[in-house]
């Protein structure tokens, strides 16, 4: 396929002009629906934004390339704008853009994603650029795409200069959505190699899997190695190397810098196994960009047990409440309340699995993001204990860096076995001390103190019933809030059903608003202060909205372990707001589950409502007022500023 093959004529503006980035990214869209490889124009452009929403597609030198991959794109495009008078972009070197690709990816099949790697290559070409800008019409603006893109198939250069003795510079690209600045990285840098009569080869990492991949022979031989990326890559196989890892964007601006880096003697050998050297400018990632990209690496393979579990539990609630009177059950059938009618068994139980298997992958993928295949399986076993056990979501989290650790140290000692040993060891040495050394550490070490923990808060609380309802509505909501499953959660719903089955409704109900207010609170702030999350967190609003309705508080659990030093905070208050809202208003509550589907148990349920509102603005507006403006992660900047911009600390 060839780059006229996705070009039309009626899809190319050389006369092009916009007031603002919004403006001309819409004119690019309707010059590709223009071409009829649009089906629904409103679909295709809500994702083209959303790609824009993550980073800016303005990559310097006056270019930029927006993209969207969407089932309604029916076939690959591209729409080609030049802007004589330039618009303003946000672009990453601060320039206005003149020259625009607009790509059109469908949702299935790859076959386009090779012309436009060639693309991004050849706009990295200055004359070419030039010529293209220079362009008076469609016609002309292909025919110098057309020759270009000959001239580029034509005979290839020799990869290494005359001199072999030249260093070899090797280099791995990739960006997220693996289109266009994991293709222009990569051209860059080689070409900057070449300048430099150097060797050099580069491994693309793109939508269409790893391209040019380094063999180990070349790797043993390398002087130097860039990994210009923004996204996750294996780099465990350059131990021993001088290793420089970047943003993709240095990759495309930067890449003489980083090339000279990687082959400075004052750099750090990398080691591999998850260990880096110690230095923020070497290859290792700093302390708390490590953290926190193993902690994502776990929520981000937790979200889906989490929305499906939660909405499945939801369902349940919600048809018993149609079909069933809770004022005729007694209290053991009201503990059953989900699972009475048949329909809501079934969803009550298979979201419960799903449910069930949260912890348990939340840790196992924080580990294998630590010490990648090997920590999986001891990861898993933490975090199952920990769900089965009292330690709960924050136990979870400590198993999931505790696996990981552990593991990488059993695999640095096994280093020195003899290589005829080299097979069994993920297969046999790493899961079996793995598991059972994680198992001995969350068995003995973690739960008891944990355990402990939670018999002193049920005696605590014991002690303050009567003493002060609204005081202990507020304290019990708060600790609902406090550690979503943990042993403060725990401790407080125990000591509600406990004072529901004595017959005391009021502590009820200031627990379940406690626990429906963080997700509610979380769905709010999502949609009153966009700016603060990212895409994928501004998804999960609505369905933070049916679980907190629903009194499944574990739907904000992936905002709170990306960031509990704002969202905690956050939902305590807004919650322990509700619970002395709810005591003071006299509200009762004679369900032990079920949220807003159980209303008719409800005393009061008017103001039950004025509670929850209220604490649930209170939460989001601290949360939102507290979080610092997402900073995009593809701009040029230090490990420490984009520590600061994904902590929003």
């Amino acid at each position: 396929m060839k780059i006229k093959d996705l070009l039309a004529y009626e899809a190319i503006d050389v006369t092009a002009s916009a007031a603002n980035k919004e403006e001309i990214i819409n004119k690019a869209i309707d010059l590709m629906v223009k071409s009829g490889k649009i089906s629904d124009r409103q679909a295709y452009a809500k994702k083209v934004f959303e790609r824009e929403e993550e980073s800016t597609t303005g990559v310097g030198m006056g270019i930029a390339i927006p993209h969207g991959r969407d089932a309604a794109v029916k076939k690959a495009g591209l729409a080609a704008m030049v802007v004589p008078d330039g618009v303003e972009y946000a672009s990453l070197d601060g320039q206005p853009v003149h020259l625009l690709f607009l790509i059109a990816a469908p949702e299935g099949g790859d076959v386009h994603l090779e012309v436009l790697a060639k693309l991004s290559r050849m706009l990295m070409d200055e004359k070419l650029n030039a010529n293209l800008q220079a362009a008076k019409s469609a016609d002309e603006f292909l025919q110098i795409l057309t020759d270009a893109e000959t001239a580029l198939e034509g005979p290839a250069e020799e990869t290494a200069p005359a001199n072999t003795n030249a260093p070899l510079i090797l280099a791995v690209t990739s960006c997220p959505n693996g289109i266009a600045h994991t293709y222009m990285a990569a051209e860059n840098i080689e070409k900057k190699a070449k300048e430099l009569g150097y060797r050099v080869k580069v491994e693309t990492r793109g939508s269409g899997g790893a391209k040019n991949v380094l063999t180990a022979a070349e790797i043993a031989e390398a002087d130097g190695i860039v990994v210009a990326a923004d996204a996750k890559v294996p780099i465990d196989r350059f131990d021993g190397k001088r290793l420089i890892q970047a943003p993709v964007s240095d990759g495309i601006h930067k890449p003489e810098e980083l090339i000279a880096r990687s082959l400075d003697p004052n750099t750090p050998l990398f080691k591999g196994n998850g260990a880096g050297a110690d230095d923020a400018a070497g290859a290792k990632e700093s302390g708390w960009r490590s953290v926190y990209t193993s902690l994502m690496n776990g929520v981000s393979h937790m979200l889906p047990f989490v929305i499906g579990g939660g909405l499945m539990i939801a369902i349940s609630f919600l048809i018993d409440g149609f079909f069933v009177d809770m004022n005729t059950l007694d209290e053991a059938e009201r503990a059953l309340f989900g699972t009475i009618n048949p329909t809501a068994a079934f969803f009550k139980n298979v979201g419960g699995l799903a449910f069930g298997l949260m912890l348990p992958v939340l840790a196992g993928y924080i580990s294998e993001a630590i010490a990648d295949r090997p920590g999986l399986a001891p990861g898993f076993i933490g975090g199952l204990i920990a769900a089965n056990g009292k330690s709960g979501f924050l136990g979870a989290l400590l198993a999931g860096f505790l696996a990981g650790y552990l593991v990488n140290l059993i695999k640095k000692m096994c280093s020195k076995l003899p290589a005829n040993l080299e097979g069994i060891k993920p297969m046999l040495i790493y899961p079996l001390l793995g598991i059972a050394l994680i198992g001995a550490i969350m068995t003995y070490l973690v739960e008891p103190p944990v355990g402990w923990l939670n018999t002193q808060l049920n005696f605590w609380l014991e002690s303050l019933n009567g003493s002060s309802g609204v005081l202990l509505g507020a304290l019990l909501a708060g600790m609902m809030a406090l550690d979503m499953g943990g042993p403060f959660n725990k401790a407080a719903y125990v000591f509600g059903t406990a004072s529901l089955a004595a017959g005391n409704y009021s502590i009820m109900a200031a627990v379940m608003i406690g626990g429906m207010v963080p997700p509610l609170a979380i769905a709010l702030a999502t949609y009153l202060f966009k700016d603060r999350f990212t895409e994928d967190e501004r998804k999960t609003g609505p369905t933070n909205l049916i679980m907190g309705l629903a009194f499944i508080t574990e739907g904000a659990i992936p905002f709170a372990a990306s960031d509990p030093l704002h969202v905690l905070p956050a939902c305590v208050a807004g919650s322990a707001l509700a619970g002395a809202l709810s005591e003071l208003f006299g509200c009762t509550l004679m369900a032990p589950h079920g949220g807003i589907f159980v209303v008719l148990t409800i005393g009061n349920p008017l103001m039950y409502l004025v509670a929850l509102i209220a604490g649930t603005i209170v939460g989001a507006l601290i949360l939102g007022f507290s979080k610092k403006k997402i900073v995009k992660a593809t701009q040029s900047a230090s490990d420490e500023d984009l520590e600061t911009a994904q902590a929003a600390a």
